[in-house]
């Protein structure tokens, strides 16, 4: 209604009132006088002119004398006159003017005053009524088009105080001003109040008046209070929870409730009042009278002390002819709430910062509430934009010429979409594909106020994880089925989340029964026709369903039909298990072939060693009782012998050697392979076992016509071993080295300390060994003839590499130089100086 109010021009008395006459008066007409003087005004030359007429005779004689002077001076006299005439003519035609214009200035002034005297009888009818009605506003106008005038209140306090009634009262307005008449009606006001609308208008003129419902005019009688009103309204004020007095007109507390007494800490109502006590402190109290005197109530939140507790109070004091009226509401809870939620409001801001879903908050007028860190950081929004509230169309607008929104090809329409969310009863979910390729996911909430909360995630990453991770999964899945090993993989909740085809064709399994993801029991149960009732889906099960420690484990599993598999858990990182099988009945009927045949092959062995042994055992004797009469013989016991005889003895004893020596062999191999060979260790002087191998071969020498050279190092000093199997290695080498040396060569005895080992060497001038033959050369029973004095079973080689291995050395047989000329044999024995080798060979 201010508007409207403004719009006709209202404007507030001024100072003085319109009936001032002082105001009045000095604008009014000039006197008549004043006119009469300049009307009748001369110039003045006419003035002198008519003095000199009216003069006596004793100015006659001069006068002749001018008249000769105004004869003679004529022509001047008359220009003179001319020049006056003009002047006089154009200062007539001046006064004429102002006379005109005094007379259009006295109309105007008659004309201001009989409106002046006009307004002043309207403002003087509007005051009588405002009086006469007592009402708390009114509205006055003198005439139709006419300001209207307010008096009792500002435009803008009537216009807040009527809040939407103003509309009502422009309209009533309106139609007092269009036509005279008379209306009354009751608005109801912006506190929640009602409000009386009477007005009258005539001639034009009217006053328009608002005043509370209770507000009577002067000549209405007020309505009686109806009987038993005082008593009613006394005992809700004692059962009122909150403090309420009554104080005369000379402060003294007059009436008090229950809960006024108990405030003050006094035992009862009369108590409170007879001692004066008071819940106001002294500054309160001081401000409420300062208040009251003003305008008449005072309305403040103060501090009190109530039941020995400070507190909270709402306090209300009324003045009247009744005298101070007040009462006092314990607001402390609620303070307490509003500081509460206040803090938790603060504390959940606090928290959405902390989220990485962006969120932002509008009000009801589409203007920005709330917002959190990620929201600035999702969309580079600058804080001090945020800062000033911006309504959400703007920031739409901002986005979109950044394009950080969908592209749209209606903005608008889409826009206007967006805003049905204010309308909405349920959250909204959106998906904001932008062109950069982000991915948004938006939710846009109503709010109880009427505002809406879009909560941001942005799920580029997420969208773009989960579409690596399919294709990983498709991927897993093409390998899996891809693999002859069948798997099958188990969740932490035991239940089948992945298999492969040969899976299901290794047990023979439906997939639509394994597609409900059943529990590894239920996986057992399916299969338990092929595998039957074994220990190995046991193992499966707790390996699957074990809570404790996991580790791998391995399984053979033989099913009911003959097929044996291989079966391995392994504990997965998410707390699943994977469970391999690998069909290896083939392989295990190999292996059990080739186990049956190396067992046979052992047992064929032993059977050997054993026959060995006993038949050589069972040769030694018969042998030695040969060997033994065959001396008796050649010393003569049974008679003297001729040349022939002791030829064949000789030849006895030779061949009786060389059978014993290869029983002795036989038997050190026996010895050997079934781990009781032990050896006797010693400490040896290298060159004394030299000389004595030398000398053993010094007979096989002379026969083959061949020379031995013996070479010992100086620093070979003492070493460990045991001296009888030494000797036998050394005599096994060299009897092969004297076998295939052509007569008349040489064979080579060495002996050398170095690198922690002592070095034996043969060496021979034979033809060497064949490449074809270098890899069997210590095998037994090889036996290669290499030179007409070469005879043997092949024992003599294998003897030597087991003692070798016993000592912890080694044995080495090459060629003993380079090239193609080069011819003999190198054989090479190393002996382990460390005590600790020797003592585990020797075990």
């Amino acid at each position: 209604m201010a508007e409207r109010i403004r719009m006709i021009g209202v404007r507030a008395p001024e100072r003085g009132g319109p009936c001032s006459g002082a105001s009045a008066g000095s604008t009014g007409p000039r006197p008549a006088a004043t006119r009469a003087a300049r009307v009748l005004r001369l110039p003045a030359a006419a003035v002198l002119a008519t003095a000199a007429l009216g003069a006596g005779p004793v100015q006659a004689a001069s006068w002749t004398t001018l008249s000769a002077a105004a004869v003679a001076l004529w022509p001047v006299l008359a220009v003179a006159a001319a020049v006056v005439a003009g002047i006089a003519a154009v200062r007539s035609r001046r006064t004429c003017a102002e006379l005109r214009a005094t007379v259009a200035a006295s109309a105007a002034a008659e004309a201001s005053a009989v409106s002046v005297a006009a307004r002043a009888r309207a403002d003087a009818h509007a005051y009588k009524s405002l009086l006469g009605a007592d009402a708390p506003a009114a509205l006055v106008w003198a005439g139709r088009g006419a300001p209207v005038e307010v008096f009792g209140r500002a435009p803008e306090d009537l216009d807040r105080e009527l809040g939407s009634a103003s509309a009502d009262v422009a309209a009533a307005l309106a139609r007092l001003q269009a036509g005279d008449g008379q209306l009354a009606r009751t608005l109801a006001a912006a506190d929640g109040g009602r409000l009386e609308l009477s007005g009258r208008s005539a001639g034009g003129a009217g006053v328009l008046l608002l005043r509370p419902p209770g507000d009577a005019p002067a000549d209405v009688p007020a309505m009686e209070a109806p009987a038993g009103f005082v008593a009613g309204a006394c005992a809700v004020l004692d059962a009122a929870p909150a403090p309420v007095w009554l104080r005369d007109g000379e402060g003294r507390l007059a009436y008090v409730n229950p809960a006024f007494a108990a405030a003050v800490g006094a035992a009862s109502a009369d108590e409170a009042r007879t001692l004066g006590l008071d819940l106001l402190d002294g500054k309160t109290r001081a401000a409420a009278q300062s208040a009251e005197g003003a305008q008449g109530a005072f309305r403040q939140r103060v501090r009190a002390v109530t039941m020995g507790q400070r507190r909270q109070m709402d306090v209300v004091e009324v003045a009247g002819p009744f005298g101070v009226a007040g009462m006092a509401i314990d607001v402390t809870q609620e303070e307490a709430a509003r500081a509460e939620t206040l803090r938790i409001v603060c504390a959940h801001r606090r928290t959405l910062d902390q989220l990485t879903t962006a969120v932002a908050i509008f009000g009801a007028d589409e203007r920005l509430v709330f917002h959190n860190a990620a929201y600035e950081r999702l969309f580079d929004l600058p804080a001090a934009l945020l800062d000033q509230r911006p309504a959400e169309g703007e920031i739409l607008e901002r986005l979109r010429t950044r394009r950080m929104v969908p592209e749209q090809a209606d903005f608008r329409a889409w826009r206007a979409q967006l805003r049905e969310a204010y309308r909405a009863i349920e959250p909204v979910n959106d998906w904001w594909h932008l062109p950069g390729g982000q991915m948004l996911r938006v939710v846009a909430t109503p709010n109880a106020e009427g505002g809406v909360t879009y909560l941001f995630d942005d799920l580029s990453e997420h969208v773009a994880l989960e579409s690596r991770y399919n294709t990983l999964i498709r991927i897993q899945g093409e390998t899996l089925d891809g693999l002859a090993e069948a798997v099958a993989v188990f969740g932490s909740d035991g239940r089948l989340s992945l298999y492969n085809h040969a899976f299901l064709t290794l047990w023979s399994l439906d997939s639509r029964a394994l597609g409900e993801k059943p529990h590894v029991d239920a996986v057992a149960a399916m299969c338990r026709p092929l595998h039957g009732e074994t220990s190995a889906f046991a193992r499966i099960r707790h390996a699957v369903t074990s809570i404790g420690p996991r580790e791998t484990q391995t399984l053979r599993l033989e099913r009911a039909d003959g097929r044996v598999l291989d079966g391995a858990t392994q504990p997965l990182p998410d707390g699943g298990t994977m469970v391999t099988f690998r069909d290896v009945t083939d392989s295990v009927k190999v292996e059990r072939a080739l186990t049956e045949r190396a067992e046979a092959l052992e047992a064929a062995d032993k059977l050997k060693n054993a026959f060995v042994g006993h038949v050589s055992y069972h040769l030694r004797t018969p042998l030695n009782t040969l060997m033994g009469y065959a001396d008796m013989l050649r010393e003569g016991l049974a008679g003297p012998l001729n040349a022939r005889q002791r030829d064949y003895l000789e030849h006895m004893r030779q061949s009786s050697d060389l059978l014993r020596a290869l029983i002795d062999d036989i038997l050190d191999l026996a010895t050997i392979d079934a781990g009781a060979m032990e050896l006797d260790l010693a400490e040896l002087d290298v060159r004394e076992t030299v000389q004595g191998v030398a000398e053993a071969v010094r007979d096989p020498l002379e026969e083959a016509g061949l020379s031995l050279s013996v070479s010992v190092d100086p620093q070979a000093g003492r070493f460990v071993a045991d001296g009888r199997r030494v000797r036998q290695i050394l005599f096994n080498l060299l009897s092969n080295a004297i076998a295939v040396s052509p007569s008349g060569g040489t064979v080579s005895l060495g002996a050398v300390r170095r690198d922690g080992a002592l070095v034996f060497t043969v060496r021979d001038e034979g033809p060497g060994v064949p490449a074809e033959v270098a890899g069997s050369l210590f095998e037994r029973f090889e036996s290669r003839s290499a030179g007409p004095r070469h005879r043997g079973v092949g024992l003599g080689l294998a003897i030597v590499h087991s003692f070798m291995a016993l000592h912890g050395g080694s044995v080495t047989v090459a060629p003993a130089g380079r090239g193609p000329d080069a011819r003999g044999t190198l054989a090479t024995c190393i002996f382990p100086l460390s005590g600790e080798r020797r003592s585990e060979a020797a075990e």
